[in-house]
């Protein structure tokens, strides 16, 4: 049975953090007035960047050239046509909208088959009993430190000039993401997955649930969590890939992600874009900003699952 000590404020201390006093420190440091006014301060230093990005995309191209995003408020003068031009301009200064749509469909199904394959691995990993299973999963849990680059070459040597990668122009895009995020996500739904109650399971295989009644009705509901706390990242990360992306469009117009055309766009006379690579780089945070906000409170109850047994 756990013990409890109060200390001179009059605050509990459970027993586990008596015999580690720098933990109780560091929790005192965090929720103390000066932590809370030193996390608000961080904060907003590290939002500044982006106010002045929201502001800047806002601008005329001679108010962005001659002084900085703050005299904004001063000189009033706001405008919304760097966003027509960056969205729906000539290809030459402009037109994102296609790129954004190429985005969506690289970034949907790239999220979608990683966590779909990984769930069921997962299953196969926690659930299923086979001889070698453990050997398998430390095998798949070591692919995570194969470096991202080695894959890119033997990839589009297997992709490059194939028949269906002509028909399926994305395809390629899809099945390197999918590869290069499965290793990572096994590993995390595995863990989630492995803190289910065996009683739960076994009670739902005495009421006669087969495994796909399992998965589905049992398992899948309490997945939730981990699902949306990976399908945040995984969203972000090929949302805002350019490597893979350029890599394997080949840098074609047709399926050229934002983050390439963007690139492009700040290599290729950047004194004259200038006033649309602000535009555009706020367009391409909004989808990010959507998701995260989106599946915010399931982000938190994924990362703090398993923190706490009782």
């Amino acid at each position: 049975m756990s013990t409890t000590t109060v200390t001179a404020t009059g605050t509990p201390v459970p027993a586990a953090e008596k015999k580690v006093p720098g933990v109780t420190r560091a929790k005192q440091m965090l929720t103390s007035r000066l932590g809370s006014l030193v996390a608000v301060l961080i904060a907003l230093l590290w939002t500044i960047p982006t106010f002045g990005l929201l502001v800047t995309s806002f601008r005329p191209r001679a108010e962005i050239l001659g002084s900085g995003w703050w005299n904004a408020f001063a000189d009033g003068i706001w405008t919304l046509d760097n966003y027509e031009l960056v969205l729906f301009g000539s290809t030459a200064s402009g037109n994102l909208f296609p790129n954004i749509v190429n985005s969506i469909v690289i970034t949907i199904p790239g999220a979608l088959f990683p966590l779909i394959v990984s769930i069921l691995a997962a299953y196969a990993f926690s659930v299923l009993e086979w001889k070698g299973r453990d050997t398998v999963f430390i095998f798949v849990f070591a692919l995570q430190i194969v470096p991202l680059q080695m894959a890119l070459i033997p990839l589009l040597q297997i992709f490059s000039g194939t028949w269906w990668a002509n028909l399926i122009p994305f395809a390629p895009v899809w099945i390197a993401h999918t590869c290069f995020a499965l290793p990572l996500a096994t590993f995390l739904m595995h863990n989630f997955m492995s803190e289910i109650p065996r009683s739960l399971i076994e009670a739902a295989k005495v009421d006669g649930a087969g495994h796909a009644t399992l998965f589905v009705r049992v398992i899948l509901p309490l997945m939730v969590p981990a699902i949306a706390s990976f399908a945040i990242f995984q969203v972000l990360w090929v949302w805002n890939d350019l490597l893979v992306g350029l890599t394997f469009t080949g840098g074609s117009q047709a399926t050229e992600p934002i983050t390439s055309r963007l690139s492009n766009m700040a290599s290729a006379n950047f004194g004259n874009n200038q006033h649309l690579l602000t535009s555009g780089a706020f367009i391409s945070m909004i989808l990010p900003l959507i998701v995260f906000f989106t599946l915010q409170r399931y982000f938190v109850r994924g990362m703090m699952a398993g923190s706490v047994k009782g």
